[in-house]
């Protein structure tokens, strides 16, 4: 039996969606500061992480957002980890990584797989070949972790297919937003529980 499926929840707005995410079992739940309907500002991510236990990593996700205001952000809402999306460069990871946060890189899957560390990141989310689509792909393409290599599969992920996801593509996580949504940016405390022990009914 190896390590439990590491499980983030992105998109929380709320203490409602927070509270559910924590008592379902969730490793990580993201904050989006850049423009989505899911979006929260660095004093609202504030509130809501102080609600999370030390051993709950809160994500701060950005997206082509300047390096500057990243880390401005970051700071101000106290997240303990950064997921950068965009045409960021390894120098990118290297400058945040003097300001002591878990660094998370998300890439598209491709023609060719990213792999995780080639930007000096902690982690790698892996997104659809469209990212942030919110469809499902082809996770059998996926060659699986390597050894000690942390990746989180994402996109089009739901209660009702993450067990089949897990199974196809091996990942040593999984992240997800819409699929536990009851409506575009509304989380269903409901779902987010039944997504974690989806996930994990495969471990």
């Amino acid at each position: 039996m190896g390590e439990a499926l590491f499980v983030k929840i992105c998109g929380l707005k709320t203490e409602l969606d927070v509270d559910a995410a924590v008592e379902a079992g969730a490793d990580a739940i993201g904050f989006v500061f850049s423009a989505s309907p899911r979006r929260v500002d660095a004093a609202t991510a504030a509130r809501l992480g102080a609600r999370v236990p030390e051993g709950v990593l809160t994500v701060g996700v950005f997206k082509d957002e300047p390096l500057g205001d990243v880390r401005a952000v970051a700071e101000e809402s106290g997240v303990r980890a950064v997921q950068l999306h965009g045409d960021y460069e390894a120098a990118d990871f290297r400058e945040l990584r003097a300001g002591g946060w878990t660094l998370i890189r998300a890439a598209a899957f491709g023609d060719t797989v990213p792999r995780c560390g080639e930007f000096g990141e902690d982690m790698l989310l892996l997104d659809a070949p469209v990212p942030g689509s919110g469809t499902a792909w082809d996770w059998s393409r996926m060659p699986g972790s390597a050894a000690g290599e942390r990746w989180l599969l994402a996109g089009g992920l739901a209660p009702d297919n993450v067990a089949e996801a897990v199974a196809a593509a091996r990942p040593w996580g999984v992240d997800v937003s819409s699929g536990v949504e009851a409506s575009r940016g509304v989380k269903d405390p409901a779902l987010i529980v039944e997504f974690v022990k989806a996930a994990r009914s495969r471990a």
